[in-house]
């Protein structure tokens, strides 16, 4: 007897699988990916990064767990090791919790201003013709692109008691705004918005450019205000753009030093206007005192790391997909 055909085996179905509603769906075989392939992209900039960021933090890090002046840099004296002596003495100074303060508000306020004015740019480059608008935009990317030295000496001229033209208009006279220590702050404000204002308009404004226009109309012609379209339709769609601008921005004011340097001549009169930056540079290479200076630095990192971090945390636990 001849032996039968062998009989094709029947392809096996998809298995089902049940989605939040109860409802049975097919899902195919799961697809295996490569593990290390994005690893292998990311690679060279990965190998960048460490060489830019990875290794200047390592040696910051451990300059400030050495008796660091300028003896040792010369070779004049080997480096003592004092473990976390810099880090006790600095804690221990009350210069430096109230330079901290002010580093932390003046962020702050840099923060909300540079946000504010950004996004109401943002919102009017919406609003405004094709001339007006690409007129805007090169003015704002003219005070992105200028360098912090030379905004800062503009500023300080406009500014000027002597030949500024801000004092005339105003009728204030010889006025100094770098002597007193808010009005300095406030100078050096406006310098920061000045020159960061730009990087926020462009990004929210691709953002709003992004949104559907027929939720925009829909709001409209339910009589919403521009002020309740903004708060209720576009900053919840746009909640992930601002949060990279506010965390850059966040980064970015927290460790200004070329506007506060240049504008209040190192840190104004007695040291009124130091900020973190400045008070480190000034504990490192006018005091010689490098580990205390790298302590300061690594002080600032662990601030930084800590924001960005609680920031985002809270909006994890909101549901945001960042």
């Amino acid at each position: 007897m001849a032996a039968a055909a062998p009989t094709a085996r029947a392809p096996r179905p998809p298995r089902q699988t049940a989605d939040a509603t109860g409802r049975r769906t097919a899902r195919g075989p799961a697809r295996r990916t490569g593990g290390w392939t994005p690893w292998l992209y990311l690679a060279p900039a990965l190998v960048v990064l460490g060489g830019l960021l990875v290794y200047p933090i390592y040696q910051l890090g451990l300059i400030s767990l050495f008796h660091y002046t300028q003896a040792q840099v010369s070779g004049g004296e080997p480096a003592g090791f004092e473990g976390f002596g810099n880090y006790a003495d600095l804690f221990g100074d009350p210069q430096f919790w109230q330079v901290l303060l002010a580093t932390v508000l003046f962020a702050a306020a840099c923060v909300v201003s540079t946000l504010a004015v950004g996004c109401a740019l943002a919102v009017l480059l919406t609003r405004v013709r094709a001339v007006p608008r690409l007129a805007l935009m090169l003015a704002a990317l003219g005070a992105w692109a200028t360098p912090a030295v030379t905004g800062s000496t503009v500023w300080l001229f406009l500014f000027d008691p002597d030949f500024g033209p801000v004092n005339r208009m105003l009728g204030l006279g010889d006025h100094s705004w770098t002597y007193g220590r808010l009005s300095a702050f406030f100078l050096v404000l406006l310098e920061v918005v000045w020159c960061s204002f730009p990087f926020v308009m462009v990004t929210v404004y691709a953002g709003i450019r992004a949104v559907p226009g027929e939720v925009l109309e829909a709001a409209s012609l339910d009589g919403a205000s521009q002020w309740r379209i903004w708060r209720s339709v576009l900053a919840p769609m746009l909640r992930p753009i601002l949060v990279v601008v506010t965390i850059q921005s966040v980064i970015w004011d927290f460790k200004v030093f070329t506007q506060i340097y240049v504008m209040t001549g190192g840190g104004g009169i007695a040291g009124q206007n130091l900020v973190l930056n400045v008070y480190a540079y000034q504990q490192a290479f006018a005091s010689s005192q490098y580990g205390l200076g790298s302590a300061i630095g690594i002080v600032t990192l662990l601030i930084l790391l800590a924001v960005t971090l609680v920031y985002l945390r809270l909006l994890r636990r909101q549901g945001e997909e960042l």
